[in-house]
C-alpha cells in the first residue's frame, strides 16, 4: 500500500508540475502580447519582441504587430524590402548598437527575425520605428534616387552569402510579410529583395526566393 501511495502522490505531482509549466507558458504568452499592445510599458526607444510561439495554431502574433503606438494611417506605407544583417550571429539589440554607431538614433528596421543566435530562432522583434510609426533608415548601397519613405523594412538576422537562413526565420518572414501585404494592401511586385535596387547581394545568394515566393503564395 505504501509503494501505491507514493506512485500515486507522484503521478499527482508530475501533472501538478505540468499544469504549472502550461499556465507559465500561457502567461508569458500573455504579458509579450500586452507588450505589443501597450509598447510604452519597454520604451519604444527598445521595441518589443515576439516568441516563436507567438505564432503557433494561430495568427494572434501577428495580429499584434498592427496594434502600434501611433495608428497606422492608410497608405501610409505602399513597399517591403527584405535584408539580412550581414553577420552569422546576432540580435536586435545588436544591430541597434551598430546603427547607433553609424549615428542612427537606436535600430534602422522595422522587424528583425532571429536564426538562434543571440535571438531565438525565428524570434519576432518589433523595433521602435514600427511601433513609432516612423520611416526606417538608410539602407546601404542605394542611391540618391531611393527613399525610404514608405518602405517596410524587415532584417533577417544572418549572412545569406554564406549560409542558409533557417527553415523557422523564411515560415516566420512570409507570415510578417503576408500579413503586412494583406492589411496595407501592398502589391506582390513591391515586396522586393535589398538588391533588387542597391548595390548589394542582400539579403544573399542563399535567400531562396522561389520558395519564400511559394510560401506567400500558399498563406493565400
Amino acid at each position: 500500500m505504501a509503494t501505491v501511495s507514493v506512485s500515486t502522490k507522484s503521478r499527482t505531482s508530475i501533472r501538478t508540475k505540468v499544469v504549472w509549466s502550461v499556465l507559465g507558458v500561457g502567461m508569458s504568452l500573455s504579458v509579450a502580447l500586452l507588450s505589443v499592445l501597450d509598447p510604452g510599458t519597454q520604451g519604444a526607444r527598445n521595441g518589443v519582441s515576439l516568441s516563436p510561439l507567438m505564432g503557433i495554431g494561430g495568427s494572434i502574433g501577428m495580429d499584434s504587430i498592427f496594434q502600434t503606438e501611433t495608428p497606422i494611417e492608410e497608405g501610409r506605407w505602399d513597399s517591403i524590402v527584405i535584408v539580412h544583417s550581414g553577420k552569422a550571429a546576432g540580435s536586435a539589440a545588436d544591430i541597434s548598437n551598430e546603427h547607433q554607431s553609424l549615428g542612427y538614433d537606436g535600430l534602422g528596421f522595422h522587424f528583425v527575425i532571429g536564426n538562434g543566435t543571440r535571438m531565438g530562432d525565428g524570434e519576432i522583434h518589433v523595433g521602435y520605428r514600427w511601433i513609432d510609426q516612423r520611416d526606417g533608415a538608410e539602407l546601404a548601397g542605394s542611391g540618391d534616387d531611393f527613399s525610404t519613405t514608405g518602405v517596410i523594412e524587415v532584417c533577417l538576422v544572418g549572412d545569406g552569402d554564406r549560409r542558409p537562413f533557417t527553415d523557422e526565420q523564411l515560415h516566420r518572414l512570409a507570415q510578417v510579410v503576408s500579413a503586412l501585404s494583406k492589411r496595407l494592401e501592398i502589391p506582390s511586385d513591391q515586396i522586393r529583395l535589398h538588391k533588387d535596387f542597391a548595390g548589394t547581394t542582400s539579403p544573399g545568394q542563399y535567400f531562396p526566393q522561389a520558395q519564400f515566393e511559394a510560401m506567400l503564395a500558399s498563406m493565400g
